[in-house]
């Protein structure tokens, strides 16, 4: 009887560390700040360079390559974008951060930063129109490889153009979709556009055709 009892003990206090770990993971304890500091982020014009520097601080402890997003306050709720910036190695935390998310009557957490309506771009002293871009889909596997022709481009400004390429794909197909449905990007200027190149609001329905994508 006393093994037994002992033996018990042993159990349940290794069941109770166990339990303990499993509460303290970094992500809970992000979220645990998250919530603490909750009115702070939802009206965080009011000091945002302060808030913006404390919570890349605390996402950084995380993964150094997350990032965020805030949408506008809509009907008492604010979007909260978990990002890896495009970093298909930060990825898992993105899913592990969101999959720790509290349900917050305020907030809508989206992980990876979404399909949106490209916007004109001004990056590197270069300003483009949304509307002028094109792009040439071809398939490449479960892929798919695209060429964005852009009015301007130059070999030699090849770094700037290239960038801006890749925020306008980011914004027309969403963060999640670039990284892993894109193959190879190529840029070339607007002059040498294909006949059967898309606009950018049209690159979303070409790419999900081309990939199968339900």
């Amino acid at each position: 009887m006393k093994f037994n009892h002992l033996l018990f003990l042993v159990v349940a206090t290794a069941f109770a560390f166990s339990g303990g770990r499993d509460e303290a993971t970094p992500e809970k304890a992000f979220w645990k700040w998250f919530q603490n500091n909750e009115n702070s982020l939802f009206d965080f014009e009011k000091d945002q360079e302060r808030i913006f520097d404390q919570l890349g601080t605390e996402m950084h402890k995380l993964n150094p390559s997350l990032t965020f997003e805030f949408g506008p306050k809509e009907d008492g709720r604010r979007e909260f974008v978990i990002s890896a910036d495009g970093i298909r190695d930060a990825f898992p935390e993105v899913e592990a951060l969101y999959a720790a998310a509290p349900s917050l009557p305020r907030w809508k957490f989206i992980k990876f930063r979404p399909r949106r309506k490209p916007n004109d771009i001004s990056y590197g002293g270069v300003s483009v129109k949304a509307s002028s871009v094109s792009v040439l889909v071809k398939p490449n596997g479960e892929k798919v490889d695209i060429t964005v022709f852009i009015p301007g481009y130059t070999k030699a400004a090849h770094k700037t153009y290239a960038a801006i390429a890749f925020l306008f794909l980011d914004e027309a197909l969403g963060e999640y979709d670039v990284e892993t449905r894109v193959g190879k990007v190529n840029i070339d200027s607007a002059s040498n556009a294909h006949t059967q190149s898309y606009s950018l609001d049209a690159l979303p329905k070409a790419v999900d055709t081309l990939t199968h994508k339900q």
